[in-house]
């Protein structure tokens, strides 16, 4: 809202200082400050007002040292984390863009979706809170609509490089006046000078393709699966496409879930993980940048960054509450909105094939859970008896059973999470 004011001063009545909203990098910071200041000033009253009101989930009896002394500790604190993204996000994003309109929803289902299963636990007094299968109709309700407005949507474009040759054969025009211009909006090619001095073409085109860590060519399109399946026509590539998304954002989201069980866990590695979107946000939308790189330049993502800093800022910023002894938990209506989040921004930045390497923390808790229970499964089948890999799943409760204080298991976790997402940046050039 205030990049919208703050044009309208620039243009009608010229205010000094009016002009930098123009500026991704000046929207980035105010977001991020104002996330922090919103955390740490709703994050008092709010945490007040669910002592107030009994607002605390019912601790479990795991065994595990420590867990007695949180009973009476508020839950639902997600919604500090909400509002602290939302609000710098409605500040200083440009609304229009289709990216940050999605992020809102995305943003504002699966907190709603956690919502609801925080206020059955502690308000219905029912410890299963929301039925597993309507988290999961959640999500992937939501996996569907972000899929098909990304692959539906006509403002969702990659930018393609040309050859003179192939700008003249498309333009249908002779490229050699000096001041020739090309009209994009049209979807005619257009061309830039980069940071060499040299002239380059493009066009601005509707793919499925996406980043391969690793890899020197490193972009994959989903519609070469299709078409290895026969559908030379791509007619099946819009389900394929909401399947890959819609079991990314439902799995990244419980990930995230699971990763929720210890003091400051989940929002200190989705602060870093946040911290790195952010970057490839910046680079991937900014078209210099990408150039050099030789990554993707994606129209109009560099709003994302805006959000990615919210983001970031809402994380760190509930830590100061949530850091062991934590005065507040951030509940489902948290954990499952920032998975989700943090999905839907991987996936716009065709970025979700590297989310295993910068979401490991969340990847490494689901796959402790996934192998304990279905080990416990096959040998009580075959030996009359459950066993178990683990002391106990997710696997930051394996090292607490171990006599790991949790403020240490969760500083190693984050220490890994940095190391994840130092790898992830590094395979911009790493190839």
């Amino acid at each position: 809202m205030l990049y919208y004011l703050f044009q309208y001063l620039d243009a009608h009545f010229d205010i000094a200082g009016a002009g930098v909203f123009q500026y991704i990098s000046f929207r980035t910071a105010a977001a991020i400050i104002v996330s922090l200041v919103i955390s740490l000033l709703m994050g008092k009253r709010f945490i007040a007002w669910l002592h107030t009101k009994q607002v605390a989930d019912e601790i479990r009896d795991l065994g595990l040292a420590g867990e007695k002394a949180k009973k009476g500790t508020p839950t639902m604190g997600g919604v500090i984390i909400l509002s602290a993204i939302l609000i710098p996000t409605l500040l200083f994003a440009r609304l229009e863009n289709i990216y940050v309109i999605l992020m809102i929803v995305s943003t504002l289902w699966l907190g709603l979706i956690g919502f609801l299963d925080d206020y059955i636990k502690v308000f219905k007094k029912d410890k299963q809170g929301l039925a597993g299968r309507f988290k999961i109709l959640g999500q992937v309700g939501l996996g569907i609509i972000v899929g098909s407005t990304l692959y539906f949507s006509d403002t969702v474009r990659l930018r393609n490089y040309l050859s003179v040759d192939q700008a003249e054969a498309i333009s249908g025009t002779a490229i050699h006046q000096p001041d020739y211009l090309f009209d994009v909006k049209k979807g005619q090619v257009g061309r830039f000078i980069d940071n060499k001095g040299d002239t380059l073409f493009y066009l601005d085109e509707k793919s499925l393709s996406t980043t391969i860590p690793f890899i020197k060519e490193n972009e994959f399109n989903y519609g070469d699966i299709t078409a290895a399946l026969g559908d030379t026509e791509g007619n099946f590539n819009w389900l394929l496409y909401v399947l890959v998304v819609t079991f990314i954002i439902t799995a990244v989201s419980n990930g995230a879930n699971m990763t929720d069980g210890i003091d400051g866990l989940a929002a200190g590695t989705s602060g870093i993980i946040g911290v790195t979107l952010g970057i490839f946000a910046y680079l991937s939308g900014n078209i210099l940048f990408s150039n050099y790189l030789n990554i993707m330049y994606i129209p109009h993502l560099g709003e994302l960054v805006i959000f990615s800093g919210a983001f970031a800022g809402a994380c760190i910023g509930f830590l100061w509450y949530n850091s062991f002894p934590a005065q507040v938990f951030m509940g489902d209506t948290g954990s499952l909105a920032l998975g989700g989040i943090i999905a839907t921004l991987a996936i716009m930045m065709r970025k979700e094939l590297l989310i295993p390497i910068l979401c490991g923390i969340f990847l490494v808790e689901n796959l402790s859970v996934m192998i304990q229970v279905s080990y416990f499964k096959y040998t009580k089948k075959k030996y009359g008896e459950g066993r178990r890999i683990f002391l106990m799943s997710p696997l930051h409760h394996h090292y607490q059973k171990q006599g790991y204080h949790e403020a240490k298991i969760v500083t190693r976790f984050w220490i890994i999470g940095i190391f994840l997402a130092i790898l992830t940046v590094i395979t911009l050039k790493l190839r």
